[in-house]
């Protein structure tokens, strides 16, 4: 299975939170990683976004279907995300497109098998993969990227 974590880009401040659009610079943001992403996709994927307004927009720059849920919302817990993408078991790859702190920690738990405050850039993605390899469940960090390395 392939895991990739993707943070909303840059928005704007404002209330309500879930509400809020991407900035000028975070259209950009999100059209320069999708830009990155699209021909490192294999040809099918899963997206799941969060309902917030943001991370709409920012799955939108992808082009590709997606479903909306939940359980990656603002404030979601790392262990939602995970049950949502059905880490590790599930087949091919799935994208989240959602919120911090809980991007940061996913990815701090799948590296260092601790849940902890890691941050995740806006607009950025952590790529995961797994395997198992001589009877033992392994975790690849496969690509870390933030739209101004693009």
């Amino acid at each position: 299975m392939d895991l990739i974590l993707w943070r909303h880009a840059e928005a704007e401040d404002g209330f309500p939170d879930e509400g809020r659009s991407l900035t000028e610079r975070g259209l950009k943001q999100a059209g320069e990683m999708a830009g990155w992403l699209k021909p490192r996709l294999p040809k099918e994927y899963r997206m799941i976004v969060s309902p917030a307004k943001r991370a709409q927009q920012t799955a939108r720059a992808l082009n590709g279907d997606f479903s909306t849920s939940t359980d990656v919302r603002p404030g979601a817990s790392f262990a939602s995300i995970l049950a949502e993408t059905g880490w590790p078991d599930s087949k091919g790859c799935v994208i989240v497109v959602g919120h911090q702190p809980a991007l940061g920690q996913v990815a701090s738990l799948l590296l260092s098998g601790v849940e902890g405050a890691w941050s995740v850039k806006k607009g950025g993605i952590w790529w995961f993969s797994n395997r198992t390899k001589r009877e033992e469940t392994q975790t690849i960090l496969r690509a870390v990227m933030a739209p101004d390395l693009v």
